[in-house]
This record gives structure tokens, sequence and C-alpha cells, in this order.
């Protein structure tokens, strides 16, 4: 069993740590990826955003969507259009081809917004998505909040 982690104990700026948790995307009724070598990104106040190795996702499931975004952190992100079984969702996940110094185990892994795909799980755990559409934090009971995103915490 996993020690309860407080999202208020995770630093700024925000650590990654390798995760040998299983992780399982669902979309379109399919498994459209699954691995025990995601990466967590934790940063204070927010959920755990998990990363996804590139060779995690099936064939097909990726690709080229419009639009960028910069992280002070981990620097510029791309984001995918993730496709499985009869759905696909443009820009529901995002990558960093060339993360800056501190973030280079983020290349060639990709982040997904949970609450976009059927369902997504860490260790047989259903994930409930961050609030506000923003942030891409998977919530488990492996976490306690209160978390940001949600309405009135913009300012956090």
């Amino acid at each position: 069993m996993r020690q309860v982690e407080s999202v208020w104990d995770y630093p700024r700026p925000p650590r990654v740590e390798p995760s040998d948790e299983l992780v399982r995307v669902v979309l379109g009724g399919e498994v459209i990826a699954e691995t025990r070598a995601s990466l967590r990104v934790l940063e204070t106040s927010h959920p755990p955003t998990y990363y996804l190795p590139r060779d995690a996702f099936v064939e097909g499931a990726l690709s080229q969507a419009p639009g960028a975004s910069v992280c002070e952190w981990k620097g510029r992100a791309s984001y995918l259009t993730v496709s499985g079984g009869d759905r696909s969702e443009q820009g529901a996940a995002w990558t960093y081809p060339v993360p800056r110094p501190g973030f280079e185990a983020l290349r060639d892994h990709v982040a997904i917004y949970p609450g976009r795909m059927d369902r997504v799980e860490v260790d047989g755990e259903r994930v409930v998505p961050q609030e506000g559409g923003f942030y891409g934090g998977w919530i488990t009971s492996r976490v306690t909040g209160p978390f940001k995103g949600a309405p009135g915490t913009r300012g956090w």
C-alpha cells in the first residue's frame, strides 16, 4: 500500500519521479495505452500529472494537433490528438519535445487530460480529473488536496 501524499508537500519548482504503478488509458472502448514505466510530475497544490512513454500507446493513437503552450519550468509543449475505437479527442494530450534543463526525462513522454478519455486508471483505480480543464492532474486516493484548478483557486 502506498502512502497518501498531500499536494501541499510537493515542491515548487516541480519534481519528476518515476512510477511503477500500472497506468491504463481507455478511449473509444479500447485500451490505447498501458505502462508500468510512467513519470509523475509533482508540483505544489496540483495532483500529479502522469507522463507515459510514447511506446506505451498503441500504433495510431497519437497524432499531431494544432497549438502549443509554454510552462515556465518544463518548456514549450506541443499538443496531440488522441484516438481510440470510434473516438478522437483533438488536443487531449501534450508532450515536451525539447524540455528545459531539469526536465529532460519528459522527452518522448506524453501526458493526457484524463477527463477527455473514457477511463484512466492507476493500479486499477479510476482517476478523477483535476477541476478546471486547464491543468492535467490525476486525482486518486493516493493524494489529498485541496487542489488548484477549481473556481476561485487561480491565484494560489
